[in-house]
This record gives structure tokens, sequence and C-alpha cells, in this order.
């Protein structure tokens, strides 16, 4: 299957990476051109065990590739995972701002339908400074 991954911090990346390992062809989009240039040589900008080595096996074998292209990832992708990150406003409640320009970047370059999912990674300890 065709996985377009938007976002590749830490969820996103090693999610990617991932479906890339059972065999899905994916691509991981962001928009850091220095995040990409590091991972098409193998780099890996945090350390999460093996990852560096699944990165480098699936991107030999084409499985997996990395671009700051998003028309190009989001019509690679029948499934569209979004990754980015959803950091918090100042009264707590999440702030969805940086999803919803690969939310925008899909709809206007997808000629067909998709499937489009959200990781939200869970906030763990208190909504803000005033509960402790």
């Amino acid at each position: 299957m065709n996985i377009t991954v938007l976002g590749i911090g830490y969820v996103g990346l090693v999610t990617g990476t991932c479906l890339a390992e059972i065999g899905n062809d994916v691509v991981c989009f962001d928009v850091d051109h220095e995040k990409i240039d590091l991972l098409r040589t193998g780099e890996v900008p945090f350390h999460e065990r093996d990852l560096a080595e699944l990165i480098r096996r699936n991107a030999a074998s084409s499985r997996l590739r990395f671009t700051s292209d998003v028309a190009d990832a989001v019509r690679h992708g029948e499934v569209i995972f979004i990754a980015t990150g959803t950091p918090a406003r100042r009264d707590g409640s999440a702030n969805l701002d940086t999803s919803s320009r690969p939310r925008a970047a899909s709809a206007s370059t997808c000629r067909t339908t998709r499937s489009s999912f959200r990781n939200r990674p869970f906030r763990w300890g208190p909504r803000n400074a005033s509960e402790g």
C-alpha cells in the first residue's frame, strides 16, 4: 500500500519506518529541509534503538523515501498519516494550527478520496501551571 506520513518528528518517523518495514511503500514529508537531507543520508535526528538501521534498509529497498514536496507526498499516499505536533494553548486546549496546514495541502492536492489519520500523543501532567 502507498502510505504518506506528514510530519517526521519522533511519532511520524517511527510510524513511517515501521510501516515500510512491514512492506508498505512510504513517503515521509516534512517542512524541515535539513531534517530531510539528514534522513536521506541515513542519519537520525534522535535516538531510537535500531531505527537508523531500519531507515537505511527500507530506503535502500525503495520502500521509504523522504521529501519536502507536500504535493508529491500527498499524491503518493492512498492513506495519509498526519503526525504534526499538538502544542497546548495557554488555556490548556490543543493548538491544532500545525495540523491544519497539512490537512489543507492534502485536500487541495487529492483528486480522489483518501483516508487521513491524525496521530495524537497523549499529554501527561497538568494542563497548566495553576493545576500544579
